[in-house]
């Protein structure tokens, strides 16, 4: 089995107040000191045309704050100020909030225009001062009413982080089907899933640089190959060498891919441009397989899985292949790595003792390794945000093979809120997109 992953980060976050009257806090993402902001968040108020869009703005909201790890989520059955409570600090009685252990109180108010536009507004208030601190107005298509949800989630989390979130990014997985498995590109909370690749083997797919397609491995000519698509076009074939072609994986900057193809008795990893053009073999370990290849943020060094010292262990190598340096020492099956956005940590899945699957990450400079999950089922195929924060991964702890997304410390797990049930494998998680209303 194939596993895919993203690199981990540990995750800590502290609070610092306002240096300056008109200055926001700030979370700052670093150290052990996490203390999650207590927040309570009102169900969103609608005008009559918006109605029904209420409950999957709401929904898709909720979800995206219990999953950014940077706030406490309140239950709202502990809420005691009256629902019916108004929008502006002069209407809000927030000692109510302060008795149910609220810091911080969101409430948000939904219109329907004629154009079909779904217009959102989001106020934020500190509870101790009993004043709002920030609002903002986003729109979208009333099509999409989650969409405008993340555009409220993501401009929140940048009040507080000063830095872009991943509600705004795209995911792609693929789902076993009675034919073989099929690939899709969603949201990143595995909503408005489309189709790209259906019908036979569809495997290990990776976003495009852009966000708009998936490029994966495919059997549709009989051996594995590499092609590209977006949902609704035929697929282009990117590496078709006549060989068992697999995996692909993009450089930062868009403008390579390494892959690994086989040869002889073993595979090799091998770089090209992203149209697959100018192919060159960089590793040369025979009869080993190298596979899994996972760029560094800078671009300049690949992570990969050799055999090469007899079991499936990480290992770096400069970009030109050069500079092979082993990683892992511990376990006997670890594989398919990929580097934080931050370059300093390596996630991968591990089989351990009992023959369970589990994640980890490993410090590139001194080897030290973390585990982030256990007794849960197996849990493969890490996929990074693209902040870094969080980490989307499978595991079978719910007696299917789902997907779930937790911190990069291994805290916070939660399943994705799909509908549809399935095999859900190798999940990947695009680049950052820009808030376009």
């Amino acid at each position: 089995m194939i596993h895919r992953f993203r690199s981990a980060l540990a995750l800590g976050a502290l609070l610092l107040p306002a240096l300056a009257l008109a200055q926001a806090p700030v979370i700052q993402i670093s150290g052990a000191n996490f203390r999650p902001l207590p927040l309570a968040v009102t169900p969103p108020r609608a005008d009559a045309a918006a109605s029904a869009a209420a409950s999957e703005v709401d929904s898709a909201l909720m979800f995206d704050l219990q999953a950014a790890t940077l706030f406490q989520v309140l239950e709202r059955k502990s809420f005691l100020a009256d629902p019916k409570e108004g929008f502006t600090a002069q209407e809000i009685q927030f000692p109510r909030w302060a008795d149910v252990g609220a810091e911080a109180l969101v409430k948000t108010q939904l219109s329907l225009d004629e154009a079909g536009n779904l217009t959102g507004v989001l106020r934020l208030f500190t509870v101790g001062s009993g004043r709002q601190d920030f609002e903002v107005t986003k729109k979208a298509d009333a099509k999409n009413p989650r969409r405008l949800a993340h555009q409220l989630a993501d401009a929140l989390y940048r009040y507080f982080t000063h830095e872009p979130a991943p509600f705004l990014s795209r995911i792609t997985f693929a789902v076993k089907t009675p034919q073989g498995k099929d690939v899709w590109l969603s949201d990143w909370d595995g909503h408005n899933a489309q189709p790209v690749a259906q019908g036979g083997l569809n495997l290990l797919p990776t976003v495009t640089p852009d966000g708009q397609g998936v490029a994966f491995t495919s059997f549709r000519r009989g051996k594995p190959e590499l092609y590209v698509q977006k949902p609704g076009s035929r697929p282009e074939l990117l590496v078709g060498s006549g060989q068992m072609v697999t995996g692909v994986a993009y450089s930062p900057d868009g403008k390579h891919i390494a892959y690994s193809q086989a040869a002889g008795e073993g595979a090799q990893i091998w770089i090209a441009n992203a149209d697959g053009s100018g192919a060159k073999q960089i590793t040369d370990a025979l009869y080993a397989i190298n596979s899994s290849p996972a760029w560094s943020p800078d671009g300049k060094r690949i992570a990969f899985v050799s055999t090469r010292g007899g079991s499936p262990q990480i290992y770096t190598m400069a970009a030109d292949g050069k500079d092979v340096r082993r990683l892992t020492f511990k376990g006997s099956y670890n594989q398919t790595p990929e580097w934080s956005p931050r370059g300093d940590l390596i996630a991968f899945t591990a089989r351990d003792e009992r023959n369970a699957f589990d994640l980890f990450t490993i410090n590139v400079a001194n080897g030290k390794v973390t585990r982030l999950t256990q007794d849960q089922g197996n849990n493969e195929e890490p996929a990074f945000s693209p902040n870094g924060r969080q980490i989307l991964f499978t595991s079978t702890r719910d007696g299917g093979t789902h997907l779930y997304v937790m911190a990069a410390d291994g805290s916070n797990q939660l399943p994705l809120p799909i509908s549809e049930r399935g095999a859900f494998s190798t999940p990947d998680w695009g680049p950052a997109s820009a808030d376009k209303e």
